[in-house]
């Protein structure tokens, strides 16, 4: 008999809003990455050969959609698969913001690590799964980046000259030495999870910002890996999302020196 874990090695977190359109694709590539991993080498229970996709990874892995008051049929959809991946479940997150569903699916996850990524697959699943060998080097979170060597980013030079700006901004205020916060994909241990996300304020944008700065409080070593970065032409981030991000990194710096994240 295959030897299922009590809970899953890796939870992989999508928070999505009206993506009925590009989530299916993106479950297709994380559940081949997934169900063809060898976790073995990093603590998990290697893939048998002969078992079906789904289940290659017997108990090492679980996909977890975060359905955030979508508009479209992104519920439906994501609900499908949970009859073709058996290891695929969705939840929802009633209240509205990137932030809050992301909270929403790492505190509802079971796994030891617990990786989250956008809907459109922008850092894909496989790159997470290459970062989770820095565990074994007392990280308690580990996070992809556009802005160090040997990462590839195609977005636009404006996008990235924006990014830069605030990055500067946030380095200065909470975060020194990190180049890229705000990366679609970041890898948390459980531990770090429990302790982190219940104490998030922030239900949009600036999010990333304040959970990085909360596992840097409570004294979580943080990874920055270089990522390959696919941009979306059809991104939902308006110009406007900078702003409000710089606005509650400000809120963030206060809140710190003020003791509101005292649990």
């Amino acid at each position: 008999m295959e030897n299922i874990r009590e809970k899953p090695y890796l939870s992989v977190i999508i928070p999505a809003y009206n993506e009925a359109k590009r989530l299916p694709l993106t479950l297709i590539d994380i559940n081949k990455h997934l169900s063809k991993a060898d976790f073995s080498a990093i603590g998990g229970s290697p893939p048998k050969a002969d078992a079906p996709m789904e289940h290659a990874s017997g108990g090492d892995y679980e996909i977890i959609v975060v359905d955030n008051n979508s508009k479209d049929a992104t519920r439906e959809v994501a609900e499908r698969f949970t009859h073709l991946l058996k290891n695929a479940k969705v939840i929802e997150c009633t209240i509205q913001g990137k932030g809050a569903a992301v909270k929403a699916g790492m505190l509802a996850a079971k796994g030891e690590y617990r990786l989250f990524m956008d809907a459109d697959n922008s850092v894909s699943v496989d790159q997470g799964i290459s970062a989770l060998k820095y565990f074994k080097e007392s990280y308690g979170v580990v996070i992809g980046s556009r802005d160090v060597g040997g990462a590839k980013n195609d977005q636009p030079w404006y996008r990235q000259i924006a990014g830069n700006i605030g990055n500067l901004i946030i380095q200065v205020l909470l975060l020194p030495g990190l180049w890229d916060t705000q990366c679609p994909m970041k890898i948390f241990t459980g531990e770090a999870a429990e302790k982190v996300f219940p104490l998030m304020k922030i239900n949009k944008w600036g999010f990333d910002v304040e959970v990085l700065a909360l596992a840097k409080k409570f004294g979580f070593k943080i990874k920055e890996v270089p990522a390959i970065f696919i941009n979306d032409p059809n991104s939902k981030v308006k110009a406007s999302a900078y702003i409000k991000t710089f606005l509650e990194v400000f809120k963030i710096r206060l809140w710190l020196w003020f003791g509101k994240y005292e649990n």
